[in-house]
């Protein structure tokens, strides 16, 4: 320990937990549960670290802990116990809890307490204890068990054998053992860059003891190597990479020294279509591609190696190069006997595949998807296609699901089918609504404006939501097997981007599954909420506009929310709600009301005032939303703000004569069901 650490009593810790490869996807979040594990650990013993930095390589994840107090101080605990007068058993049980005498326990307000002071202890005391600890409740998603010990169910289990710990408190080791790894303060190397062990003195130097032995600790700069390299590796090579930042860290969490390298394959390949090359590429063997001069995919590829070959990497190049032209032959082989197949005759097959068991076939879900999105041009609520092409499309939108390539690659399913529709003479707008017809896949994903596209992709959703809904087969809770609340994102999209204007109950009977969706449209509007949330749109708003019934075009009520928002966040539109909630509330209370009460024969200004606004603001609202003018019934009811205002301040509304009440509260009715040809007032919040 240096003197500054002795000075300030404070010193760092280092955590070093070594094992065979831990796999690349599971190491960011190990860093986190290691870092929230050891705090844990020291905040129940009274202690705490300045700052804690987490590590992981694909064959060690560890920790530094700085400004750590050598002990922890004399803490007293307090526990609270029974009331005062409660039963004997009661306090016969807390005694024996706290191990303290009746006399020994504290009153307060009419409750004990017990008080226990515990001496402070060493750091390194408690860093002995956790390490074990920390090692056994690790939450790996996959973990297992080796060696003799492993015939128990008690043994010791890791993501993969754990081979050693290193943990150094200052310059001394925190002596622990677990499963008969024994805590030591050296480490391994680069598995071929360097043999023997790494002796490491204390946190302060392991980063760069271990840089000397060819490991990079630091997850970033691993990160950054590849990113660079790969992109330099691409341009020495007069070509641009195609960056992948996914792939960045897969390939940082595979390799201690990274290094990239740019390898060829045949030219040849290129027929295949590139979305192909670069799945395959990626997915199997984790390269990045490039791009030439003219945008179009490249015969080239870059792999990161974890040597620093002594060759310049010539070897490695071939062995990949190698690699990927088999992995490219299976492709191409499947691209070519899928293209001997027509899709009309992949969709036969469509009729062995089950879509669910309450929902028959992959074939009959075709069907009801072709037949709808027929309908929704035949009805003119998509435009711009013939129904003929829509109902093509959807006839082959899912016959690529039996096709080789798919059956490889499953995340092409509809890209493909694109392809092969396009290579057996199908129109482009056939073509393009197969590729595209799954999306939006989700929230930020593209949305089809293209009219054939639009028409299946609307279809498609909409079938699926109203056969699990009318099948009794909803998402509950955070359970979402048929991932319906991404269909309902997809289908509420696909409304509101193409401006689409249907009512939603027409929509859903066409589907043919029930004839009652209440839950369904209900379920529709609570995914529009969340949709239109990131909009700024309000919740509240929407439910006022949903809830007085009659408007199911979700264009049309997002028009009406809007106009809506703008005025109520007005001082007039404040004004206005309040006065709303004050009539409501009186109109709640009140017996028998009438909106039609004669008016007395003395009626007094405010009461006129408010009459004759009503007869021509209700009119008014009533019209402007018949046609659509959403603003302009904003400004009908705005011009009752000053009358309500009026009426309120001068007017005593339950007076004793039984005939003006009656009036009044006839006039506060049809003030409410004014307001209500807009929205209904009651479900807006403030």
């Amino acid at each position: 320990m240096d003197g500054k650490e002795r000075m300030d009593g404070m010193t760092d810790f280092l955590l070093e937990l070594r094992s065979e490869e831990i796999p690349a996807r599971m190491q960011v979040k190990a860093k986190e549960d290691l870092a929230r594990l050891f705090n844990d650990a020291l905040a129940k013993a009274g202690l705490a670290a300045a700052s804690v930095e987490t590590f992981a390589t694909p064959r060690r994840l560890a920790l530094i802990a700085t400004g750590l107090p050598l002990a922890t101080d004399a803490v007293s605990e307090e526990t609270k116990g029974p009331k005062v007068g409660a039963p004997p058993q009661a306090m016969e049980g807390f005694l024996r809890k706290t191990g303290l005498t009746e006399d020994q326990l504290i009153e307060r307000d009419g409750v004990y307490f017990a008080i226990v002071e515990k001496a402070g202890r060493q750091t390194a005391d408690v860093l002995a204890e956790a390490i074990p600890a920390i090692i056994r409740a690790f939450p790996w998603p996959k973990s297992q068990r080796w060696g003799a010990g492993s015939a128990s169910t008690e043994s010791l289990r890791w993501v993969r054998p754990l081979q050693g710990i290193v943990a150094i408190l200052g310059d001394d080791v925190v002596p622990c053992e677990i499963e008969g790894i024994i805590s030591g303060a050296t480490t391994m190397g680069h598995r071929f860059h360097h043999s023997g062990a790494v002796a490491i003195g204390n946190a302060g130097d392991y980063a760069e003891k271990l840089r000397d032995a060819h490991v990079l600790v630091h997850f970033s700069e691993r990160c950054a190597l590849i990113r660079d390299g790969a992109k330099a590796a691409a341009a020495a090579a007069g070509l641009t990479l195609v960056e992948d930042e996914g792939l960045v860290v897969e390939n940082a969490g595979l390799t201690e020294w990274p290094v990239p390298m740019l390898g060829r394959f045949d030219p040849a390949f290129l027929d295949v279509p590139q979305e192909v090359i670069q799945l395959t590429a990626r997915v199997n063997q984790k390269y990045f591609v490039c791009h030439d001069s003219t945008g179009k995919l490249a015969n080239a590829f870059v792999c990161t190696a974890n040597i620093d070959a002594h060759d310049g990497g010539a070897a490695i190049v071939a062995g990949n190069e190698k690699v990927l032209a088999a992995r490219l032959s299976d492709a191409k082989f499947f691209w070519e006997q899928d293209l001997k197949v027509a899709l009309d005759d992949q969709a036969a097959k469509l009729a062995q595949i089950t879509f669910h068991e309450k929902l028959g076939s992959v074939a009959d879900k075709v069907e009801r998807v072709a037949r709808l999105a027929e309908w929704l041009v035949t009805e003119g609520i998509v435009t711009g296609c013939s129904a003929a092409d829509a109902k093509r499309a959807a006839e082959l939108c899912k016959a690529d699901l039996v096709t080789g390539m798919v059956g490889e690659f499953p995340e092409l399913q509809g890209l493909m089918g694109g392809y092969y529709a396009r290579a057996q003479g199908e129109t482009d707008a056939v073509a393009d609504a197969v590729r595209d017809h799954y999306k939006p896949v989700g929230q930020g994903d593209d949305v089809p404006t293209a009219p054939v596209t639009v028409a299946v992709s609307l279809a498609d959703k909409l079938d699926t939501l109203a056969q699990f809904f009318a099948a009794g087969m909803p998402p509950t809770g955070s359970k979402d097997p048929f991932a319906l609340r991404r269909a309902a994102i997809g289908f509420l999209s696909l409304l509101l981007q193409n401006d689409l204007r249907c009512s939603l109950k027409d929509m859903l009977l066409a589907t043919g599954a029930a004839t009652s969706f209440d839950s369904l449209e209900e379920f529709l509007v609570d995914r529009l909420k969340v949709q239109q949330r990131e909009a700024g749109v309000r919740h509240d708003l929407i439910d006022a506009v949903f809830s007085l019934g009659g408007e199911d075009d979700l264009v049309r009520l997002l028009a009406r929310v809007n106009a809506l928002q703008a005025y109520i966040i007005t001082a007039e539109g404040a004004n206005l709600l309040a006065a709303y909630k004050r009539a409501a509330n009186i109109l709640k209370v009140a017996d028998g009301v009438d909106a039609a009460a004669p008016a007395p024969a003395d009626l007094v200004a405010e009461e006129r005032a408010l009459l004759t606004a009503l007869d021509t603001a209700a009119p008014n609202a009533a019209a402007a939303v018949d046609a659509e003018d959403f603003e302009g019934a904003m400004a009908a009811l705005a011009s009752l703000r000053a009358p309500i205002d009026a009426f309120f301040e001068g007017v005593m509304v339950n007076d004793e004569d039984p005939t003006k009440r009656a009036f009044r509260l006839g006039l506060l009715a049809r003030f409410r069901d004014a307001v209500h040809r807009v929205a209904d007032f009651s479900r807006i919040e403030g």
